[in-house]
């Protein structure tokens, strides 16, 4: 589910920016900046990176009963679904710095134009996903330099979202259940 989330926002980012600068060959890459060996990755050079830095589970109040009605007089218990939040961060991987900034802008241009991504606005968006919503994630200046240490070393122009709502429902039943019914009373009782 995590990667059917942020490929999907690749996708959508990719044709805004693709569509405004009239580009014929994807901008937008989902990838870290180095390879396991340390060494750049060989695609990221004059693209726009999207990458996760972090996954975490949100506690938020309001989420989904894991019993659900399951038709007359019967009810289904689920394993409950699990709601994650997704530290995603979009990074300008350019020769040019100014080149960089300007597709950063453009990036963060997009996701305050549309924060939200649902069946409604893109139906293409896989089913299992309800809906993506992405908020900017302030870092203070010691924060980002030890997150950048641990990336690659080296500062990109870069923001981080944080994308929440992916809910990963394997939707297995455990049990059914019957379901109570009120006692039934007669006028004469």
């Amino acid at each position: 589910m995590v990667d059917l989330a942020i490929n999907h926002i690749a996708f959508q980012l990719n044709q805004f920016l693709k569509s405004i600068f009239e580009l014929t060959e994807d901008i937008v890459v989902v990838s870290n900046i180095l390879e396991q060996d340390g060494n750049v990755a060989p695609h990221v050079n004059n693209k726009i990176l999207l990458f996760v830095v972090n996954i975490e589970k949100d506690t938020g109040p309001g989420h989904i009963p894991n019993t659900r009605n399951a038709g007359a007089h019967r009810s289904v218990v689920r394993t409950p679904p699990v709601y994650l939040n997704l530290y995603m961060m979009v990074a300008g991987h350019f020769n040019k710095y100014s080149e960089a900034l300007k597709f950063v802008s453009n990036a963060i241009s997009f996701f305050q134009r549309r924060p939200v991504f649902d069946h409604q606005n893109t139906p293409e968006m896989d089913p299992r996903i309800e809906k993506l919503v992405l908020d900017i994630e302030n870092l203070d200046i010691k924060d980002l330099s030890t997150l950048w240490g641990v990336l690659s070393g080296k500062y990109l122009p870069s923001i981080l979202y944080k994308v929440r709502m992916v809910t990963f429902d394997a939707g297995d039943i455990l049990a059914q259940v019957p379901t109570l019914r009120e006692p039934h009373t007669s006028a004469n009782q």
